[in-house]
């Protein structure tokens, strides 16, 4: 795909720090670590041979600016070599942060993951739980009244403990390095027929647990397979291609902050190769826990040495039908997914399945020697 800069910049374009990575051919070919800037885009990989090193660093963003770097084309000439823009950070994901997303997750498991039950479901639980669970601050008192009203009634879930309960909903979404970047074929697994994709903001964290700055993410979920059992998340979350974020790391400065991610808008468009359009949007204004909290919630018995990348969650859960007296949304293949939010950019991917992607073969040993070859480690 041969974007517009429009349309994958943020709406102001260059101003803030945006950095990222991208696949760099010749000989060795590899992944580099780039600053986009409005007079080109310059790979920074002789200062910080990762993102990982960037990130951790004292001031990222002052690195980001003031290493001069090698330049390397416009990003017109480079957008087909773009990389999702972390390495070796963990790839992290938090669930059920939304009071939708809670009640999505409630009829996946009391449908068994079966579509043509969904609405029904929908009504049951509403009249079941007979309250604003978006008013509920999860942990709170009011939160314990309400599950001990809904264990009383046999409603108790394990989405409504993380929901409501006073711990997160913290998963691996990915190994480090298996996430794919802007313009990337997205995976579903072919054995699934309830899938949708999970627009988020996601979060860089560095080492020390610092929010340093943000991207966008899809955290590609299948609901048939979450449904059946929550046991099987791992399967639902983490295949081939399944985690897509870019197309940049915009980092904090005088132009991007942590209240701009907490009040982010997210707009999602699918386009289906059968004509199929379908909108939708996250405002994390309406999260239920603080991005502080989920990052110090993830790091709060672990530690990751390399820094991670944590999706937030997204209020976005598709119901309408995909056909006339169809049972609700799911990917079709060549679905293409764009997520946007004006301050992040837009990340577009197209969906395929995931035995049909090419498998992912360059992992952390495969990185290390790389740099290695190039003469970037010291």
């Amino acid at each position: 795909m041969s974007p517009s800069l429009s349309e994958i910049l943020p709406e102001d374009g260059t101003a803030g720090t945006l950095v990222g990575r991208v696949w760099r051919r010749g000989n060795p070919e590899g992944p580099s670590v780039i600053a986009i800037r409005g007079d080109g885009v310059f790979d920074l990989s002789a200062t910080v041979p990762t993102m990982a090193d960037l990130c951790n660093a004292p001031d990222p963003t002052g690195l980001a600016r003031n290493t001069p770097g090698e330049r390397i084309g416009t990003l017109q000439e480079r957008v087909g070599d773009l990389l999702a823009p972390v390495d070796l950070q963990a790839l992290k994901a938090a669930g059920v942060t939304f009071a939708v997303s809670l009640l999505e997750r409630l009829i996946e498991e009391h449908a068994k993951g079966d579509p043509a039950r969904a609405e029904q479901v929908r009504g049951e639980l509403n009249s079941i739980i007979g309250a604003d669970v978006s008013a509920i601050k999860p942990g709170s008192p009011e939160a314990e009244a309400l599950k001990k009203t809904l264990v009383a009634r046999g409603a108790w879930s394990p989405y409504l403990e993380v929901g409501i309960g006073p711990y997160a909903e913290i998963f691996t979404k990915a190994p480090p390095m298996a996430a794919v970047g802007y313009g990337a074929e997205i995976g579903i697994r072919p054995d699934s027929d309830w899938n949708n994709p999970e627009p988020e903001v996601t979060l860089i964290v560095s080492a020390r647990g610092r929010i340093v700055g943000a991207t966008l993410g899809n955290d590609v979920n299948l609901r048939d397979i979450e449904g059946r059992s929550a046991l099987l998340l791992g399967i639902a979350k983490d295949n081939n291609a399944s985690c897509a974020l870019g197309p940049f790391i915009r980092l904090f400065d005088d132009t991007f902050s942590l209240d701009d991610v907490r009040q982010a808008k997210v707009d999602l468009e699918v386009t289906g190769p059968d004509q199929f359009r379908l909108r939708g949007s996250s405002d994390l204004s309406k999260i239920s826990r603080d991005p502080t909290d989920l990052v110090a919630q993830a790091m709060s018995a672990h530690q990751y040495p390399d820094g991670m990348a944590l999706m937030t969650g997204t209020l976005f859960a598709p119901t309408e039908p995909r056909k006339p007296g169809g049972t609700g949304f799911t990917h079709m293949v060549g679905d293409l997914v764009s997520i946007s939010s004006p301050k992040l950019g837009t990340l577009t991917n197209r969906v395929a399945h995931c035995d049909k992607i090419a498998p992912w073969t360059f992992g952390t040993g495969a990185l290390m020697r790389n740099l290695a070859a190039r003469g970037l480690l010291r």
